[in-house]
């Protein structure tokens, strides 16, 4: 996999804009729904220190980790109570069991649109759990890891891998669109891995498919397969075992993150039982991600002025990076702030010639 070392980025002096160190103007994932019981969660993301809790309505809060109130409302031995002496609320909405929080590039900016919708969790159609996980390691390798499944040959022996050379020499093909990336990958007639295997029950050799749709503040990734010459693998109702990833990546500062993980399956039979095997696995699969991640940034800060080489299979997680490089970027913002004024200009002119 192709990795690239990231600076912290400063603002030149001659600057009014700075670079920044993440995208902005971006849901981010917080937490997920069964996280916040009775006591407050606290966690750094972005670099910002948030606690999040639920009031007595139910609805999830974030403020600023800093102070016990939003607003100070007494001051022992004295009556007047400065206006500053508040911390700074976060937007945050609940959604499948998902919480996000908005981290806009100027205070005080409301979201553009709502976060993303993930019905996997709601529709009824899969049993799901997950957990979280932290990584000392900056997100963009948790995002190339992802993009690039040919590693699962490789470190997943005992789970959802195996077979290198049939990880290796799959039939791949990658699309961008927006700030989207989709890495479609097939793997017909392979030996199904013993993650498959126990949980379904194959004839014998499969049809795999791995289906990876990048987004700046998660990824989702739908992998499975058929009994080998069955069904086609681009059929959207295609039956088989299934198993839908959703992976949301917040990072926590330049070099660490959080990861947000759920994966939902489809049993045949014994339904409670096949997903904790699902589980379980996919839990082991990630604790093995983290070592090589982990070992892999090391090593990055240990050789720091190393050019990365490329293969064939970077070529997701190289697009993923570009569309995060340009988010980051100063012109970035100034292409938004001139659709806003323009906007804004459209809209004050259109008023104009109806009061006319």
């Amino acid at each position: 996999m192709s990795v690239v070392t990231v600076d912290p980025m400063k603002s030149s002096t001659t600057s009014p804009i700075p670079l920044s160190t993440f995208p902005l103007d971006q849901w981010y994932v917080v937490a997920f729904s069964w996280e916040l019981k009775e006591k407050p969660l606290a966690r750094t993301l972005l670099g910002h220190s948030v606690v999040l809790f639920r009031p007595t309505e139910g609805k999830v809060a974030a403020l600023e980790d800093r102070c016990c109130q939003c607003q100070c409302i007494e001051i022992p031995g004295q009556t007047k109570i400065p206006g500053k002496a508040r911390v700074a609320a976060f937007t945050v909405r609940e959604r499948d069991q998902i919480v996000w929080i908005w981290f806009a590039r100027e205070p005080d900016v409301e979201p553009t649109a709502e976060p993303p919708v993930y019905d996997v969790h709601s529709s009824g159609l899969y049993l799901f759990e997950g957990d979280t996980c932290h990584y000392d390691a900056p997100y963009q390798l948790i995002h190339d890891n992802l993009l690039d499944l040919s590693h699962l040959g490789y470190v997943h022996l005992h789970t959802i891998g195996g077979d290198a050379k049939t990880h290796m020499h799959a039939k791949m093909t990658v699309e961008s669109e927006g700030d989207t990336v989709r890495v479609v990958r097939h793997m017909l007639d392979s030996t199904p891995p013993p993650t498959y295997v126990a949980a379904y029950p194959f004839t014998c050799r499969v049809d795999r498919w791995q289906e990876v749709e990048f987004h700046v503040n998660h990824l989702r990734i739908w992998t499975g397969a058929l009994d080998a010459g069955t069904e086609p693998l681009d059929a959207k109702d295609r039956g088989g075992f299934h198993m839908r990833g959703f992976h949301g990546v917040t990072p926590e500062t330049e070099s660490s993150s959080h990861y947000f993980w759920t994966i939902a399956t489809n049993p045949k039979s014994n339904p409670e039982a096949v997903k904790q095997k699902v589980v379980e696995q996919t839990r082991l699969t990630f604790d093995e991600d983290k070592v090589v991640i982990e070992a892999q940034y090391r090593n990055m800060c240990r050789f720091p002025n190393r050019e990365m080489i490329d293969i064939h299979v970077d070529v997701g997680a190289n697009r993923a990076r570009r569309i995060l490089d340009r988010l980051r970027s100063p012109g970035n913002y100034l292409h938004n702030a001139w659709r806003k004024r323009s906007s804004t200009a459209i809209q004050y002119r259109n008023n104009r010639k109806r009061l006319s």
